[in-house]
């Protein structure tokens, strides 16, 4: 998760994040679509800064205001992708965009997670080539953890699951992903006091180590401190206006590039990781 991107699926957002009802898609205060949009420019001129290829899936106005989050409904692994399915109901519809992406793409289709089952891309992290831990909570249910870890096994990877806290409630967003940053093969970003004990031990016996995120900027950015992308191993962007994990992160040995998100990331619950659906990147 954290060799150099070469190739990413994003969405630009446009009629439907500008249209979008604040309150029924669970959107915060600092909300601005128009701002929104500015400030999805700002980090998608990052990404290119990398050198990083984007395949674009436009936003035609279908109502999808969360599809700009193309990290979640579905994932890639060196085998071929596999299309997820949204543990939000509003967001039921976005997997087969991605399905029809992979497939004009040329990038074979593994398999789909089929109801009861829900996973989303953000509970998956990966430990290793062959192991994926899984966040299980409220967007990914354990029939969807056994539904990917059978579509999986043929490839020789194994899938983990680990239980996340309620945290902020049914309606809010906390994914494994929330709790967790890969920056390097070995190094990682976290918020310590929700980790999944368990997890926090195998991250250990693995020989991860772990830069903690200051606690309160945590709280003051609902987790969106945490999200951060890495375009290469340690070269990372992050949103603007979280000095001090900037700074532990500069300390471990990174370099950071920021954005200002208030209105695209801290009010739509999503960071620089969820805007992006890496397709390809470099083993680290």
């Amino acid at each position: 998760m954290s060799g150099r991107l070469r190739r990413v699926l994003m969405r630009r957002p446009g009629p439907s994040l500008l249209t979008a009802d604040p309150k029924k898609w669970h959107y915060g205060p600092t909300f601005d679509g128009g701002k929104a949009v500015e400030q999805y420019r700002a980090f998608v001129a990052l990404v290119e800064r990398s050198g990083t290829e984007i395949v674009w899936l436009e936003d035609s106005g279908d109502g999808l205001a969360d599809a700009m989050f193309t990290h979640d409904p579905s994932l890639v692994t060196r085998h071929g992708a596999v299309i997820l399915r949204m543990g939000k109901l509003l967001r039921s519809d976005e997997p087969g965009l991605h399905e029809n992406a992979y497939r004009t793409a040329g990038i074979p289709v593994l398999g789909r997670i089929e109801a009861p089952g829900t996973v989303e891309g953000g509970d998956c992290v990966w430990i290793d080539e062959e192991t994926l831990a899984i966040g299980r909570g409220v967007r990914s249910n354990q029939a969807g953890i056994e539904q990917l870890a059978a579509i999986l096994a043929p490839h020789g990877i194994s899938v983990v699951g680990f239980d996340l806290p309620l945290w902020q409630g049914e309606e809010a967003c906390l994914h494994l992903m929330s709790v967790i940053s890969p920056l390097k093969r070995d190094l990682a970003l976290v918020h310590a006091p929700l980790l999944p004990a368990a997890f926090y031990f195998l991250l250990k016996e693995r020989g991860i180590g772990l830069v903690v995120a200051p606690e309160d900027e945590f709280a003051a950015s609902s987790g969106l401190n945490l999200n951060v992308l890495p375009t290469a191993p340690g070269e990372l962007i992050m949103i603007d206006g979280f000095p001090g994990t900037k700074t532990a992160l500069e300390a471990a040995g990174c370099s950071v590039s920021t954005f200002p998100a208030d209105a695209l990331c801290v009010a739509c619950e999503g960071g620089p990781t969820c805007l992006t659906r890496p397709i390809l990147r470099d083993r680290s």
